[in-house]
């Protein structure tokens, strides 16, 4: 549990603070005043008075960098007083009191980051300078304005923020109104020791433990998973390692460009088709290639904590209605497929409802965690989903899929799409996000504060795909992770959708690098990440028409101009076989030349 206790002078935040962390073990004790080398009896008082109350089984430690020492002692019990000390301390030694736009969002950030990756319980005390009066002078503005920035980056990585009036505690809820402790605890600020306090638990599960919560439809976010195949729950918990990813066959490539300078056509006259027809003969190691014969779109399905928060123009009840509405036939994604050719299966990875057997043999859990105050799943959830992808891709190539495409299904999942999107490629929130399913202005306010505060998590694990997927991600972005990994090491292309599964094959590509050379892009979404996730990843998309629907819906589109280019370059005649003649056609010529 992170909770940040805030509170004006005298209030007694720290006396409070203090009774939360008390426990049988010792407790680290994060001091960030020292007294002044001028001497201030005053002041000097207050940290002797501090010192005193302490039991005597804590460890102290004085720091002028929390965050380091948070870091080091991940899983202890700490409490850090206060944030307004380090922030001074900071001030006093760059001399930043005197620079008048003074940018520290990189130190905030990595206190931020630090304060997510705690494990343990920690307490962090602030002074609330929200309330009292401006100050002055324009030195204590500039500490008002900063300790003001710094609080609301801190409180958005917390559990539980508290709010300390004349001794009086107030719960800050989550729209930001205080709502009174149910039984006000009285704190006095000049008590020596800790007063007792029943703080209320927090209706999240917090980051790293296995709490459950009752979402309001009554179904458990974060219950025991659906176990699947014969693996018992808690077996697994690191993501499987992926063989090493051959490339398509550079062979079979140059055979199939020497072979479009053949056929009876200017060469390059069909443009980007040539470069699709080429990918296809060296991903299938023939030349010419064969038309693909059974493509089959995976659309993963899984609803996400954050969906609650207001980020969304659709409920989260959505997301199963709509899986229940592919398995009948009526979505998008079957008119698209039917009119390719192509079969269509549903998987569900993480829908907040009971769906049908047949789509939720490999459900891990029900809805993911809050991403904005949580870890999305748990260590053993992420694997457990990415090894599910693995399965997915395995069955389908299995049984004789040739070419597969990757879909989407989940009311919010393009907010953690854009954590991931944003982290990976080191974009500010403001860039990646986007209207998602047709969102207000107010909608988009609350999501891109989603973002950022999924993003400040996110960044310390940025290396680190399997926990950036337990952290942010989501059952069925990890999942569609490991198959698109899975589908490269086995040697089978992917035609990508939209931006949730840009996302996923962001972490794809780094959890089996090269896996990217077996994935073509078949459009680019109107989600201003996805021409971020797919500059990264070094692809073109096949088509451009604004499409922010999801489902592999774009990517079935794509289809069909897929399966033409590798019917011209397989079936075309060549100028020897037609008996054409180019005589006279230079090189330069035939480039540019049309019928």
């Amino acid at each position: 549990m992170r909770t940040l206790v805030l509170g004006g002078i005298r209030s007694g935040k720290s006396a409070y603070a203090e009774s939360l962390v008390a426990s049988d073990g010792p407790v680290r004790y994060l001091a960030t005043a020292t007294a002044p080398q001028t001497g201030d009896p005053d002041w000097t008082s207050r940290i002797t008075t501090h010192r005193e109350r302490r039991p005597s089984g804590w460890v102290t430690v004085e720091t002028t960098d929390p965050a380091a020492e948070l870091r080091a002692h991940p899983g202890s019990p700490t409490l850090l007083d206060d944030l307004g000390g380090w922030l001074t301390g900071h001030l006093d030694s760059t001399g930043g009191w005197e620079t008048e736009h003074l940018d520290l969002r990189p130190q905030f950030d990595d206190l931020c980051a630090a304060v997510s990756g705690v494990s343990g319980d920690l307490v962090l005390v602030s002074s609330e300078v929200g309330l009292g009066l401006v100050a002055p002078t324009p030195v204590g503005r500039r500490y008002q304005d900063l300790l003001g920035e710094l609080n609301s980056a801190v409180a958005a990585v917390c559990d539980r923020v508290v709010l300390l009036v004349a001794g009086r505690v107030l719960e800050m809820s989550d729209n930001g109104a205080p709502t009174p402790h149910r039984a006000p605890d009285v704190v006095h600020a000049s008590a020596v020791s800790p007063v007792e306090a029943s703080p209320p638990q927090s209706s999240t599960a917090t980051s790293g433990t296995d709490e459950q919560t009752v979402a309001s439809n009554g179904h458990r976010i974060g219950a025991e998973p659906i176990v699947y195949g014969d693996e018992p729950a808690g077996a697994a918990s690191v993501v499987p390692t992926f063989g090493p990813v051959t490339p398509p066959s550079r062979e079979h490539a140059d055979a199939a460009r020497d072979r479009q300078t053949r056929l009876t056509k200017p060469a390059g006259s069909l443009g980007r088709l040539e470069e699709i027809s080429v990918w296809a003969a060296s991903c299938q190691r023939t030349d010419p290639p064969a038309p693909f014969t059974a493509p089959t779109v995976v659309v993963f399905a899984g609803d996400h904590g954050v969906a609650r928060r207001g980020v969304s123009a659709y409920p989260p009840e959505v997301t199963a209605q709509m899986v229940a509405n592919i398995v009948a036939g009526g979505a998008a994604v079957n008119v698209f497929a039917e009119q390719t050719g192509a079969t269509v299966r549903v998987e569900d990875l993480g829908v907040d409802a009971e769906t049908p057997e047949a789509v939720r043999r490999f459900k891990v859990r029900h809805s993911s965690g809050d991403l904005r105050t949580e870890d999305a799943l748990s260590a053993d959830e992420t694997a457990r989903a990415v090894t599910a992808g693995r399965d997915i891709a395995d069955d389908l190539i299995d049984s004789g899929v040739d070419l597969l495409i990757a879909g989407d299904m989940g009311i919010g999942n393009t907010t953690p799409a854009a954590v991931l999107i944003g982290t990976i490629t080191d974009n500010e929130p403001v860039v990646v996000v986007g209207r998602g399913t047709g969102i207000d202005d107010a909608t988009w306010i609350r999501k891109t504060a989603a973002i950022r505060d999924g993003m400040r998590r996110a960044r310390p694990h940025v290396g680190d795909p399997q926990r950036l997927l337990q952290t942010v991600a989501g059952a069925d972005i990890a999942a569609m992770a490991g198959f698109l990994a899975q589908a490269a090491a086995r040697a089978t292309p992917v035609i990508l959708d939209g931006v949730v599964v840009g996302a996923a094959a962001l972490v794809a590509d780094a959890l089996a690098p090269g896996a990217r050379d077996w994935w073509l892009a078949g459009h680019l979404s109107a989600e201003p990440a996805h021409r971020i996730a797919l500059d990264r990843l070094d692809l073109t998309p096949v088509l451009e028409l604004s499409m922010r629907l999801g489902e592999g819906s774009g990517a079935l589109t794509a289809l069909p101009i897929v399966q033409s280019a590798v019917a011209a370059l397989s079936r075309m005649a060549t100028f020897d076989g037609a008996g054409v003649s180019t005589a006279g056609v230079t090189a330069a010529d035939a480039t540019t030349a049309s019928h």
